[in-house]
């Protein structure tokens, strides 16, 4: 590769230090930019304590420029926090309030980290950008020139899932330079050069929420209305706090784990949590949360039922409940530029899934149906469903619905089944939440 000008997101991580260094060392002018894409509430570095219980984007551009000092590279500290509450953070609000489960991780790699990054880049002369990704780009081998987006090597890093909206324009400007390591490699290749942030632990979780607890930081920007929580049999169990609070195959935080299937109290050896120690898959039994020890199977979130505003709980991970053999997904994006043929491929509709075999059918250019050889688990609208041919990433969309199951009778009120009243209302609370929204974002 001839030498370029190529402009690195330093992020105070292992991964993208290394890459700077990979890509010094194969002779290109690298210059560093940090990225702080959140404000609110961000501590700065050696504030104390209470530094640990947020993301702190101070504490990581102190990281990342001293490994920029060991480098011997240029760092510029870059504020798109504005970008990233305009064009992320407030349609992870929207979709939260709409009862979805949206993947934040995937709108900002689109948004920011490769268009408002890359945008600033280019005017600094860039003609390529590079991060820590763990994913590979690559010339179609038909010579058609066009650039296929290509899982990394690591299989238990791999990150083209989360970098499946990118397009053209975007992958021909893009190097992954630790795509064809494994993370371990990078970490001894950290420690042999030196680097300061050698043994930084990985980031986990929403960077603007940290180690927070997810239910105290929705309810500073999102209304939350509790409402009944049932079993399959439409038996009340307990109150939820709001759908907003709860994802499908949720396990934890339920308050209900103490209960048994015939809905009596049973024994709690696990103290105040139950929800987070009761028996795992390998101890519940069969699905329906019967068998050796099925009245003590823990309970999961199988479906939120926003007409209703009920909670729907089921015991047992094999429950038939959190099995999905289709669904359905809109907002397509392709890598390619044009969907794929319809026929056999791979999804994922999750992070870290294995890819699951399935059959595409195409609806128009507005949405897809894919159909699995085996139904799929606790499938969630909001994330995405990223489809693959090998080590291809092909693009995706958001999970619009899946196979869903059949309430109880007894819980559809008759003013929510249809009618224009139900629909008007309906309107009318969609419009109220995101004024609500965006007044809390000003």
């Amino acid at each position: 590769m001839a030498k370029q000008r190529v402009v690195v997101g330093l992020s105070g991580g292992v991964d993208s230090a290394v890459s700077a260094y990979l890509l010094k060392q194969q002779g290109h002018e690298v210059v560093g930019i940090f990225m702080k894409n959140w404000e609110d509430d961000d501590r700065p570095a050696g504030s104390g304590a209470d530094n640990s219980e947020y993301c702190s984007s101070n504490v990581d551009f102190v990281d990342a420029a001293a490994v920029a000092d060991v480098l011997g590279i240029e760092i510029e500290h870059v504020n798109f926090a504005a970008e990233y509450k305009d064009r992320v953070f407030a349609e992870f609000l929207r979709e939260y309030g709409a009862g979805r489960t949206p993947n934040p991780d995937v709108l900002c790699n689109a948004e920011i980290k490769f268009k408002a990054f890359l945008d600033h880049a280019m005017r600094l002369g860039a003609e390529k950008i590079a991060t820590g990704h763990y994913a590979r780009v690559r010339l179609a081998p038909e010579a058609d020139g066009r650039f296929q987006l290509l899982k990394g090597l690591d299989p238990a890093k791999d990150q083209s899932y989360f970098l499946h909206r990118l397009n053209q324009a975007q992958l021909s400007k893009t190097l992954f330079p630790v795509g064809e390591l494994h993370k371990t490699e990078v970490r001894r290749m950290a420690a042999e050069i030196g680097l300061p942030n050698a043994k930084k632990k990985d980031s986990t979780g929403i960077c603007f929420i940290g180690e927070r607890p997810f239910r105290e930081f929705l309810n500073r920007y999102l209304s939350h209305e509790p409402g009944p929580m049932r079993d399959e049999h439409g038996r009340e169990l307990g109150r939820h706090v709001g759908l907003s609070f709860y994802t499908l195959g949720q396990r934890q935080g339920l308050g209900i784990g103490g209960k048994n299937f015939t809905g009596n109290p049973a024994p709690n050896p696990a103290g105040s949590n139950p929800a987070g120690h009761l028996a795992d898959k390998a101890s519940s039994g069969t699905g329906n949360g019967t068998g050796s020890d099925g009245l003590h199977a823990p309970w999961y979130v199988a479906h939120k039922d926003v007409a209703t505003h009920t909670l729907h709980v089921v015991q047992g991970h094999d429950h038939p409940w959190l099995l999905s053999p289709w669904l359905e997904a809109q907002d397509l994006s392709w890598v390619a530029g044009h969907a794929p043929a319809p026929g056999r491929l791979a999804a994922k509709t999750r992070y870290r899934q294995t890819d699951a075999p399935c059959t595409l059918a195409l609806h128009g250019e507005a949405g897809l149906r894919l159909d699995f050889e085996a139904a799929q688990w606790a499938v969630t609208p909001g994330q995405s469903a990223v489809l693959y041919d090998g080590d291809v990433c092909l693009g995706g969309g958001v999970i619009a619905r899946a196979a869903t199951p059949r309430l109880p009778p007894a819980q559809v009120p008759a003013r929510r089944r249809g009618g224009s009243r139900g629909k008007q209302r309906d309107k009318q609370k969609d419009l109220q939440r995101d004024q609500q929204i965006d007044s809390r974002l000003r």
